[in-house]
């Protein structure tokens, strides 16, 4: 049974005074979702395709998704990223079907119209007709008829991409602070050690929610907290962009006041357990400062990890108000010697869809997607951290960088 809610009546209007309360119509209601396809992911925003790590030689290609369209990402000849809607102008057929390989050009197996790798029309099979008959008329350019083109930009192996003009260079976008965290984590060339994938059946905006709320990590997440990855009195903060849109929240491992933790009497904290392999958890300090979990958020979809030696770029891809896919790409330097890179490889058992850690957050955002279609016109209360969107030196226990979120959403949404 269908239960997606849509808003058949006037247009969507946001409901309260600030971004401390969110209605649950916004997680289900299939026209608001529509709409986010064109004012926020066709809008003036970057969007994470894929890492340049994944395209070493001139003809590799990815696809992916930018919202809900299709999207194929290639190096050509000149070794120049492009980026362009994977959509023949012809009959509209996918034109790569495969999710990677390496072409001399793109050719849509349909009706065989090719396009160079910059996604010019190059070749129309029977162009001219057959015995003096068919084919096209001679007023049909080519010229006007590419593949719909993306503006790109690449940083620090990230490449990412834009349908809209008013976009600012990618450094703007996200400011100066922000770009910095990117600079620390990526601090060398990337090696791609492998991917997890996993679909929930929540909106897209609950998983993103969870990344930007750092209030949940050693509340939800049993092996943060009874292990000692993250609690809430460690060391560290959240940092939030001018715009609000954008945020890292951090941990260091230093000295902690468990008693402020026994006070509270946490679910997620539980003694009785041991690790078998501590080695699990070791952390191997290699970017220079003494940060031991590292979640950055870039508006809209795109997560950035560090968790111990665990590096990671988390892409959400939405399908549907009520369903979304999370892409992992798991990560190491292309410089790893053997010793780290199983390291490596052992901590990635921390994250994915049975990760030690995130497993939690592949199960919850389901539990709010199904309490939230029941009632469209209640909403969340979120005041954690008070009514703003403020960055907070120290702390974790605060939503400002939901509401940031929500902040950036809103002004994409023009409501």
């Amino acid at each position: 049974m269908d239960t997606t809610q849509t808003n058949h009546g006037p247009e969507f209007i946001w409901p309260h005074e600030d971004t401390s309360q969110v209605p649950f119509q916004v997680y289900t209601d299939q026209d608001i979702y529509v709409r986010e396809q064109t004012c926020i992911f066709r809008g003036p925003t970057w969007n994470f395709l894929c890492l340049e790590a994944e395209l070493p030689n001139p003809g590799d290609y990815k696809t992916t998704y930018v919202g809900d369209t299709p999207i194929i990402v290639v190096r050509d000849q000149n070794n120049v990223i492009n980026a362009m809607v994977n959509r023949c102008v012809h009959k509209g057929s996918l034109v790569c079907y495969k999710p990677r390989g390496n072409v001399s050009e793109l050719t849509c197996v349909y009706h065989n119209w090719t396009y160079d790798l910059a996604g010019k029309l190059t070749g129309v099979a029977f162009s001219r007709g057959v015995g003096g008959q068919g084919g096209l008329t001679e007023e049909f350019d080519k010229e006007k008829y590419g593949l719909e083109r993306l503006r790109v930009e690449v940083y620090r192996g990230l490449i990412m991409g834009t349908f809209s003009d008013a976009t600012p260079p990618f450094a703007d976008y996200i400011g100066a602070e922000l770009l910095a965290s990117i600079d620390r984590v990526f601090i060398k060339p990337l090696k791609v050690l492998g991917y997890h994938s996993q679909v929930f059946p929540n909106n897209w905006k609950l998983y993103v929610e969870n990344n930007k709320d750092s209030y949940h990590a050693s509340l939800l997440h049993m092996f943060h907290n009874t292990f000692g990855v993250v609690r809430p009195t460690m060391g560290g903060g959240v940092k939030i962009s001018d715009s609000g849109w954008h945020h890292l929240s951090y941990t260091e491992r230093t000295a902690i006041k468990d008693d402020e933790i026994g006070k509270e009497k946490i679910r997620s904290l539980d003694d009785q357990y041991s690790l078998e392999d501590p080695s699990l958890l070791e952390h191997r300090p290699e970017l220079g400062d003494t940060v031991t979990n590292n979640i950055q958020t870039v508006f809209p979809t795109l997560v950035i990890q560090q968790i111990l030696n665990c590096l990671a770029v988390r892409q959400l891809i939405p399908q549907g108000p009520n369903q979304s896919e999370l892409i992992w790409t798991i990560l190491g330097f292309e410089d790893d010697d053997e010793e780290m890179l199983a390291h490596r490889i052992k901590t990635n058992n921390l994250v994915g869809p049975a990760g030690f850690i995130s497993m939690e957050d592949g199960a919850v955002g389901g539990w709010v997607q199904r309490a939230a279609r029941a009632d469209g016109s209640a909403s969340t209360v979120m005041p954690m951290g008070g009514r703003t969107i403020e960055p907070s030196q120290g702390s974790r226990v605060t939503e400002a960088a939901v509401r940031g979120f929500w902040k950036g959403w809103r002004e994409c949404m023009g409501v």
